[in-house]
């Protein structure tokens, strides 16, 4: 199913048939270098496509989303909104993830603008957070491009980062 589209870009629900695409950028040290978790095994990245194949679980209008690009169709990556709880306070987290092979063409930061409308106009959501681990220049320019801004560091059971945040 469709959550959305953007000019280059369609996110859709994961779905059983994407376990290849997705597997191999899990598994990629690179691609999943800032990742607190590292890389993941098929077991694991299958256990998350049935995790989000319809949504969250506990928040079916969030999750990570199958991220194709428009004209090819091919599996970019997989981008979406994440529920968290950080410090007593319910967050939701802008997250993204692109194959390498096609870093550097702008897909994160249209992937990241459209899910930030989406989240805003459809959602009603009023304010997303990034969690990026410290190093990752990448996603913080991201995370810049779309109006988020350091807020403070943090550090919970998966080690430490830097939320980025902005009101929408």
């Amino acid at each position: 199913m469709t959550v959305l589209e953007s000019p280059r870009l369609i996110l859709r629900h994961l779905a059983p048939a994407d376990l290849a695409a997705l597997h191999a950028l899990y598994r990629d040290p690179e691609i999943r270098e800032f990742f607190p978790d590292g890389t993941r095994t098929l077991a694991e990245t299958r256990e998350e496509i049935q995790w989000h194949e319809n949504g969250h679980p506990r928040h079916p209008e969030l999750g990570l989303w199958a991220t194709i690009e428009r004209s090819s169709g091919d599996f970019l990556g997989r981008c979406g909104l994440l529920p968290w709880e950080i410090d007593g306070t319910y967050e939701v987290e802008l997250a993204y993830l692109i194959d390498k092979r096609r870093w550097g063409e702008g897909f994160a930061t249209e992937a990241a603008t459209a899910i930030l409308e989406h989240a805003r106009i459809s959602l009603g959501l009023r304010r997303l957070i990034c969690l990026i681990t410290p190093g990752n220049t990448a996603s913080v320019r991201v995370a810049a491009k779309v109006g988020m801004a350091f807020e403070r560091d943090y550090t919970d059971e998966f080690g430490h980062c830097h939320i980025y945040s902005c009101l929408l």
